[in-house]
């Protein structure tokens, strides 16, 4: 197995890898094809910027890196984007949550209620004891942006410590050439390790010119994985299928304004599989049961441009999603009973969420100064059901979550040098108990929360740019974290947490950026971006401690504060024959009541990509190298050794003869088959995958 990289040889690593993207020779001198992902196009954190000119912390994840990387869950999603991974399960598919800069866990209660998930715009959240956050199926995206830091809660909703993702559906344009009128395409996909086995069916049409029709439908089977020891990772077999309807209609002046529908569905089962889906050692101790994840999304969103008047580009998106997860058939069906032991009862959780988002951003330039002001008024409600067939569950209790928000953002440009960007948001929320929970002591609460945030940037020249920004944004507690209950036990009864103040995050980033192009070689690009922050969290919202014989408690209490600090780097090369990319992260932290890392900080970690491209042969090729330190946190669980994995790419897209539109993927994931486990996974990684995926377009 390789030799692990510790944090002095990592870093070392770090600066020869940087040099080495500035310095090394072209293998080609004619033009480069392509875009580092830095070139790449941000659209939601304000007016559309490139990622390198973005006075944040961003990162979009494309069609192209999908099709390369076959993942097959969130940590596989985001293994190039820096300060980015799933945590809880290694594999199983409804057993991951996300963490961006130590914030999100799978096993704390409303962890992810830090971190806004939306897909094509509808917020969707899920919370479940031993259960993963997001359930949509990969195959349905064609982008992921991530928006890192407490910054994009101006535009998405106070709270965001952590940051925001967005997923995007696909379109038929994606499949669609100039002309064409329609496109059928067939894909199929084998995995190794798992005997996985994905078919996926494509129809788009474009039956106008104004309008566009798309229909997906996905399937997918896999046994249990093995880990790099041949050891079976319980629990990770799957059957999944999934669809998207999507339709768009173009009209008005110049075809100004649009409608578009969008519908999607995954429907995720797994029989006699472990009820513990993060993972760990509570594995054994729940045994099995058949569950079934449903997770639907539907958008319908109305654009106006108005092409002849620069104070109007509105967007009015209305949405509906519904995440429902079904647990029967339980091994330990004999120890039913009411309190905690109702995690081994039938039951049914679920989340719907509607919203309504109103959103225009005016055209105020003048002179010297491009002037942007976006003005949003966000309406949603969430109501949350959890139910065994003992009845209501004290410690998921049910309700419903209305918020109302208003907030308005400028983005001031000045002679293409100078950015600012002001923006402020207040959140209105009031949380209603179910009469079950009412009876269990809990009562209505109305809380108000306030984010603003200033951002700056400013290019010196071509190659050259500073940027910082202030942000501070206010997490109102969630209903489980309000109205939770537990009945005495050998412990002390714990009550509804009544008197939680909100969460509030007070961060400060600051980086800088260069670029050039015609570096080494005619067309080709080298981008580097960097970013230093503090992240200054206070009243943390925590299970109280108990002791036996002791008073009730309140389920909930502002426990704690902490700091959370850390760096990242982006850095990518793109020439004609080869392309070369670097992601960088480290997190450091301390509960400032006990001085130890916090429990959901990532390990200090590097990736290389290297990578050649064959213009002629329309081949690419490629290695990832991905070092991880090793960390001592808070709690055993997440403490983890360093370790180290490499994988291999291919793609081959021929542009001729028979075998035209025919796209073929190859990936070799954990080339060495080692045995090792991130820090933020409750059970070893999958060993050595080879996925083959082959995809024609007619």
């Amino acid at each position: 197995m390789p030799a692990h990289f510790p944090a002095p040889k990592g870093h070392l690593l770090l600066s020869v890898t940087l040099a080495a993207l500035a310095t090394t020779p072209a293998l080609a001198q004619d033009a480069a094809t392509g875009f580092t992902p830095l070139g790449r196009l941000i659209l939601g954190a304000g007016a559309e910027k490139v990622a390198i000119d973005t006075p944040q912390a961003v990162t979009s994840v494309e069609q192209e890196d999908l099709d390369r990387d076959q993942p097959a869950t969130v940590t596989d999603l985001f293994k190039s984007v820096p300060g980015v991974q799933g945590a809880g399960a290694s594999a199983r598919p409804v057993g991951q949550a996300f963490n961006i800069r130590g914030i999100g866990n799978s096993e704390q209660t409303a962890s992810e209620a830090r971190i806004i998930v939306n897909v094509d715009g509808a917020p969707k959240f899920f919370e479940q004891y031993r259960m993963g956050s997001f359930f949509g199926d990969l195959e349905l995206y064609k982008r992921v942006e991530v928006l890192r830091g407490p910054a994009s809660s101006t535009l998405y909703g106070t709270g965001a410590i952590g940051g925001v993702i967005n997923f995007t559906t696909k379109d038929a344009s994606d499949f669609l050439e100039p002309g064409d009128t329609q496109a059928l395409r067939f894909k199929t996909g084998y995995d190794s390790n798992g005997e996985g086995l994905r078919v996926g069916v494509i129809f788009a049409s474009r039956p106008s010119d104004d309008v566009e029709l798309l229909g997906a439908i996905n399937t997918a089977t896999s046994d249990d994985v093995k880990d790099g020891s041949g050891v079976t990772l319980p629990g990770t077999a799957y059957d999944r299928w999934s669809g998207l309807a999507k339709g768009t209609y173009r009209f008005g002046n110049d075809s100004d304004q649009s409608m578009t529908l969008s519908l999607s569905r995954t429907d995720t089962r797994l029989d006699d599989t472990v009820v513990a889906q993060t993972g760990g050692a509570a594995v054994a101790g729940f045994g099995t049961s058949d569950i079934r994840a449903i997770d639907d999304t539907a958008t319908l969103t109305w654009r106006h441009e108005a092409a002849a008047n620069p104070l109007i580009d509105l967007t009015v998106g209305l949405s509906v999603t519904d995440t429902q997860v079904a647990k029967d058939d339980f091994s330990l069906a004999a120890s039913c009973a009411p309190g905690q032991a109702q995690v081994l009862c039938d039951s049914d959780f679920s989340y719907r969420t509607t919203s309504l988002k109103i959103e225009n951003t005016a055209d105020l330039s003048s002179g010297a100064w491009e002037n942007y002001l976006t003005l949003g008024v966000q309406l949603s409600e969430q109501k949350r059901s959890a139910t065994s067939i003992l009845g209501p569950l004290g410690f998921h209790p049910e309700g419903t979550d209305q918020k109302l928000g208003l907030y308005a953002q400028g983005e001031l440009v000045w002679n293409d040098r100078l950015t600012l960007i002001p923006g402020i948001r207040v959140d209105f929320g009031e949380l209603t108990p179910s009469d079950a929970a009412i009876a269990a002591g809990a009562r209505q609460q109305s809380e108000t929360s306030v984010s603003p945030k200033l951002a700056a940037m400013y290019k010196f020249n071509d190659n050259w740019s500073v940027f910082g920004s202030l942000a501070r944004t206010e997490r109102m507690p969630t209903l489980d974290e309000l109205f939770s209950t537990e009945a005495a036990g050998r412990l002390p009864q714990r009550l509804p947490s009544l008197t939680l103040d909100k969460e509030s995050a007070d961060t400060v980033e600051l980086g800088f950026t260069f670029q050039r192009f015609d570096l080494l070689s005619d067309g080709d690009s080298f981008q580097l971006k960097a970013t230093a922050f503090h992240n200054d969290i206070t009243n943390l919202i925590a299970v109280t401690p108990r002791v036996p014989r002791g008073p009730a408690v309140p389920y909930f209490s502002n426990i704690n504060a902490a700091e959370i600090w850390g760096a990242e780097v982006e850095a990518s090369y793109d020439a004609e024959r080869w392309f070369a990319q670097l992601a960088y992260s480290q997190v450091r932290s301390e509960d400032r009541a006990t001085g130890l890392t916090l429990a959901d900080t990532p390990a200090e970690n590097t990736v290389l990509t290297l990578g050649a491209k064959l213009p002629a042969q329309n081949l690419t090729l490629g290695w990832r190298a991905s070092y991880f330190d090793s960390i001592t946190t808070s709690s055993a669980t997440t403490s983890g050794r360093a370790y180290d994995t490499h994988d291999l790419f291919a793609t081959w897209s021929p542009d001729r003869g028979a075998l035209e539109g025919l796209q073929v993927n190859l990936a070799i994931d954990n080339v060495f088959d080692a045995t090792y486990r991130n820090n933020l996974a409750l059970d070893t990684a999958p060993g050595r995958t080879i996925s083959l995926t082959l995809a024609k377009t007619f």
